[in-house]
This record gives structure tokens, C-alpha cells and sequence, in this order.
């Protein structure tokens, strides 16, 4: 990638500080700060969040820069995360990226957070071999559930999304139940290992096209457990692995009737998986399975590209960069982005 530009990117949309260093679409580092401050309150604290950003940004980018051997004044273009996100956190990514394009003269290039996990497959190291376009894009965590058409670096399309909580927040609000740890979801996860997934079965919503709905699946899990445990006060620690089996796959096959309509409509060959439920490993083996029986290529983010890193930032900011983009200093962080 000789004579590539050299990409400084930021991202802080959430509770984890990122720096990443990016020449081309090849990653030299990607530092990343998390917040254990959150764990106590079982959810992340915005107030918190944005302290802690604060005191992370100048030495994560700092690291990423000498991890990377590269100065500032070697520096392209700066992207950063404008939203979707908690404004007090992106405040923090966007002033420190504003302040620095403007001190080095180069290129400011907002990102979309979403668009950033979409493309994050675009990442020279992502694939063995690079993904081709158009392709079909599950991207989930904990604020978004969507399917998307992705037909350029540039243009997406959104096909469905979720019309209330996410599948990510449906993963730890369960968790909150079952009184596991904050983050919920990679628990519930390993939990689910060693479970029967037939063991108890919950209320699926059903809409039509390739829209989500996870509220009435969480309420049907509370519902469930609170009926088990009126003649047995001990029924969750007695069945904790098969609970979690049983919610997860039912989450998954939610996730898996959607993927193979949208799939089934457009003809497209090709689907990805992004965001940090994307390192599930029960969603995982279903994609694989089903690409398998059905002759459909299956792209996996590598797990350090799932959750909210910088490097996915990076390479949204180059695509942008390659087409001359450098927005104003007036630029603002927006907690609430349109895709």
C-alpha cells in the first residue's frame, strides 16, 4: 500500500476509549481503554462514561501513534464517531479530533458509527479474501438490530430494523434477571455452552418483512421465570445453563428467520454479521450452518472488530477520505445519527 494515506482514527460513542492508526485499509495498531467503572450499576453511566473519556483520550492516542511509529505531522486525514452514541462520550472523541485536525491542517472526517461496524469487513486483515459487493449485513449490539444492503462503501440500505430494544440490550436485560454480570450478553454466551437450548421456549414476536421486536421476548422470559419459580424459589440456580441456552437460541432463531428472508428476497450470496453480538458464538454457528446447507458465503468479523473499536472507524474514514471529504470545524457530535 505504498504511498497509502495514514489515517488517525478515534472512537468514543459508548463506555470504551479507541485509538487506531490505519494506512490504507491495513491496521497498524488499535488501542482501545475500557470503563470497569460501569459494572457496579449493571449498565453503563453516561456521566461516567464521558469522565472517563476524558482521562483516556490523550494516552490511548498517544499509544496507538507509538505502536504505529508514526508522528502527527505524518498524519492524512483524522475520523472520529459524530453518532449514534451518548452525546457527553462523543463530545469527547469529536472536540479532541476537531482540535487536532485543525492544529495539524489536515482532513476531519465524521463517521457514522453504524456504517463503521458494516464496513469494519473491509479491513485488509478481516477475510482471507476480500468480501465483494453487494452483500447482506446483520449488524447487532446493544443499541441497534438491523439488516442491511450493502452495495458500495457508500451506499446501504436498510431493510429492517428493530422497532423497539435491541438484541444486544435483550441479551443483558435477561442477564440483569438471572443476576449475572454487566455485560450480560458474552455471559449468557458461555452459560449456554453447556445447556439444553430445548428446554424452555418463549413468546416471538411477529412482524412482517425483515423488521425486529424484542420487548415482548424479554417480558416473555421474566414471565416465564417468575411462573417456574412460585414452586421452585431455586429454579434459576438449579437450570442457569439451560435457561441461558434456551433464551439465547431463541434470540438467535429470531435473528436467523429475518437473515434468510432478506436473503431469500434480494438473492444476494453473500452475508456478514457485525457489531459486538456478533462474537456470539450461538449466532455464529447458526450462520455457518445455515450458509452451509444453502450455498451462501458467511463472512465473521475476527472478534476484535465486533465490538467498538477505532479500526472500524478508520476504514469508514478512508473510504471517505478517497472521495476528497474533509468536513467543517463546525461539525457537531449527534446522539441520535440517521443511518
Amino acid at each position: 500500500m505504498q504511498n497509502a494515506p495514514y489515517i488517525l482514527a478515534i472512537e468514543s460513542s459508548c463506555d470504551d476509549t479507541s485509538a487506531a492508526l490505519l494506512r490504507g485499509t491495513q491496521v497498524i495498531s488499535n488501542e482501545v481503554a475500557s470503563q470497569a467503572v460501569h459494572e457496579a450499576f449493571g449498565g453503563v453511566v453516561p456521566e461516567l462514561a464521558s469522565r472517563a473519556h476524558q482521562q483516556n483520550i490523550v494516552p490511548v492516542v498517544d499509544r496507538a501513534l507509538k505502536v504505529a511509529n508514526i508522528k502527527p505531522q505524518e498524519l492524512s486525514a483524522i475520523a472520529f464517531t459524530n453518532g449514534p452514541g451518548l452525546l457527553g462520550s462523543l463530545l469527547v472523541g469529536t472536540s479532541f479530533a476537531k482540535s487536532m485536525a485543525m492544529a495539524l491542517n489536515i482532513p476531519l472526517l465524521p463517521v457514522h458509527h453504524m456504517h463503521a461496524h458494516v464496513l469494519a469487513h473491509l479491513i485488509a486483515d478481516a477475510h482471507p479474501e476480500p468480501i465483494e459487493f453487494p452483500f447482506l449485513c446483520l449488524t447487532v449490539s446493544g443499541g441497534h438490530t438491523q439488516l442491511i444492503e450493502v452495495r458500495s462503501p457508500n451506499d446501504m440500505i436498510v431493510l429492517g430494523e428493530t422497532i423497539d430494544d435491541a438484541v444486544g440490550e435483550a441479551f443483558d436485560k435477561a442477564a440483569k434477571i438471572l443476576g449475572l454480570p454487566y455485560p450480560g450478553g458474552p455471559h449468557i454466551d458461555r452459560l449456554s455452552a453447556s445447556g439444553d437450548a430445548s428446554f424452555m421456549k418463549f413468546n416471538e414476536s411477529n412482524l412482517p418483512d425483515y423488521n425486529f421486536s424484542f420487548s415482548g421476548m424479554k417480558t416473555s422470559f421474566l414471565y416465564a421465570l417468575q411462573k417456574e419459580m412460585k414452586t421452585n424459589p431455586n429454579f434459576i440456580n438449579h437450570h442457569l445453563n439451560d435457561i441461558c441456552a434456551s433464551y439465547q437460541h431463541a434470540l438467535v432463531q429470531v435473528l436467523m428467520k429475518k437473515v434468510a428472508a432478506a436473503q431469500k428476497f434480494t438473492g444476494i450470496s453473500k452475508v456478514a454479521i457485525a457489531g459486538g453480538v456478533s462474537a456470539n458464538s450461538g449466532l455464529r454457528d447458526a450462520l455457518t450452518t445455515w450458509g452451509a446447507k444453502n450455498n451462501i458465503s458467511i463472512y465473521l468479523p475476527p472478534i476484535e472488530y465486533t465490538t467498538d473499536n477505532a479500526a472500524m472507524i478508520g476504514i469508514a474514514g478512508y473510504y471517505q477520505y478517497l472521495q476528497g471529504a474533509n468536513a467543517p470545524l463546525s461539525t457537531s457530535a449527534q446522539a441520535k445519527l440517521k443511518f
